[in-house]
């Protein structure tokens, strides 16, 4: 039997259009929206129809590709000019994930190198649909990594959705859960429903169960009780941006697990690829944080949950200080201890 992995990827490409899957709905439907337009394909990265650095990434790729198709169609303008405005929006459309700009400056990397006379389309198609199989191989790969570091039967805890939804396919932090437990390390996963998009208990727990990986889904405020417990010896999460000294910026929550991990003897994992290494940002504290509609906060399934007029506090991620993460997991190696130093011999490396 195929993994989800294997039959459902979030982004693809037929018929001269993007494909999403739309994640706002899952699990309860599987719904695939149809994208042509550049700034459509920004408004659903905005509203979370796409979600995860990786898959932001992915899907920003192909939305130069639209946006290069716009351009040249329009009569008597310089194409390469008309695609400044787009993209420009396409990128602020989510400020933390740095794999959106990595691939917007990847494609740009190329169309500025093309001939103004010929159309843009198939050469930039070609280099879209390379970096979305560059992503699920260096998910393959960092699975085998991770999977690697971890002992036989033991049990972890993943935080928000880093499987094959929010990626090209495969899986940063659930491409080790699923690498583990297919070699034997990993006999259960408890997952935090992450609050206020619940994409653990809409999105990681529907992948798991899919494959048939045992797992158990919890309130995110049960995490220190489950630790100490002593039944979890890793948390392994994704990331959306890792500063040069090893500081990650992932879903918020994830610093009050590595807090929590910490005082309990508990390993991190942090799984990503190198695009979401950001090298020009220092420490964690130069990485913005997107703050986003109070809604999210005060409205359940379109459900008020909370009294009129409240003040609402929503930032969408906080920053893992490196000293409290044991290992990063990139397709290109594996980063113990990740400080300032360990992660200059990762670059050096590559």
């Amino acid at each position: 039997m195929q993994s989800i992995s294997e039959m459902i990827q979030p982004i693809k490409w037929h018929d001269e259009q993007l494909h999403l899957l739309d994640q706002r709905l899952l699990p309860s439907q599987q719904v695939w929206l149809s994208f042509e337009h550049t700034d459509d394909v920004t408004n659903a990265i905005r509203d979370m129809v796409v979600r995860g650095a990786p898959a932001i990434g992915v899907t920003a790729a192909y939305a130069v590709v639209l946006a290069a198709r716009e351009a040249w169609n329009k009569a008597g303008v310089n194409w390469k000019q008309a695609m400044y405005e787009p993209l420009a929006k396409l990128e602020a459309s989510r400020p933390t994930a740095v794999n959106l700009s990595w691939a917007i400056e990847q494609m740009t990397a190329i169309y500025i190198n093309l001939p103004e006379t010929h159309s843009p389309e198939t050469a930039l198609l070609e280099a879209a649909i390379h970096i979305h199989q560059q992503d699920i191989a260096a998910n393959q790969t960092m699975g085998k990594l991770g999977a690697d570091l971890i002992a036989a039967d033991s049990m972890v805890l993943t935080h928000c959705n880093a499987g094959a939804l929010a990626t090209g396919g495969f899986g940063t932090a659930l491409g080790v859960i699923r690498q583990g437990y297919s070699d034997g390390k990993i006999k259960h996963v408890y997952v935090d429903e992450t609050r206020p998009w619940l994409q653990g208990a809409r999105l990681t727990a529907w992948e798991l169960m899919q494959d048939k990986i045992p797992c158990t889904l919890q309130a995110d405020v049960a995490a220190a009780a489950l630790m100490a417990s002593g039944k979890i010896d890793w948390v392994i999460v994704g990331a959306d941006r890792i500063a040069a000294n090893g500081d990650v910026a992932n879903k918020i929550g994830t610093y009050s697990l590595a807090v929590l991990a910490k005082y309990h003897q508990v390993k991190v994992m942090v799984v990503a690829p190198l695009s979401t290494i950001d090298w020009q940002t220092q420490t964690g504290k130069q990485i913005p944080i997107e703050q986003r509609p109070s809604i999210e906060v005060t409205h359940l399934a379109s459900q008020q949950i909370a009294p009129d007029g409240i003040d609402v506090l929503n930032p969408a991620f906080d920053v893992t200080p490196a000293e409290l993460i044991n290992a990063i997991v990139t397709e290109a190696g594996v980063v113990l201890s990740p400080s300032m130093t360990t992660m200059k011999n990762l670059r050096k490396q590559n």
